[in-house]
C-alpha cells in the first residue's frame, strides 16, 4: 500500500525529492517504475488539495460579494 503524505506542503517535498533523483539519475530501472508511480499518486493527491481549496476560497470570496 502507498505511503499517505499528511499535507500538500510533504506531499510537494517529496515530489521535488523524487524529481531530484530522477535528474540525477540516482535511481535503477526498478527504482524508476515506483518513484514514477508514488509522484503520480502524490501530483493527484495535490491536484485534488488544490482544487478544494480553491473551491473553498471562492465559496468565501462569493459570501463576501453578497
Amino acid at each position: 500500500m502507498a505511503k499517505q503524505t499528511k499535507n500538500y506542503t510533504d506531499s510537494m517535498a517529496e515530489l521535488e525529492d523524487i524529481l531530484s533523483q530522477i535528474e540525477n539519475e540516482e535511481l535503477d530501472v526498478d527504482a524508476l517504475t515506483e518513484k514514477v508511480k508514488r509522484a503520480s499518486e502524490l501530483i493527484r493527491s495535490c491536484k485534488d488539495k488544490l482544487q478544494k481549496t480553491d473551491a473553498e476560497v471562492q465559496k468565501i470570496l462569493d459570501e463576501i460579494d453578497n
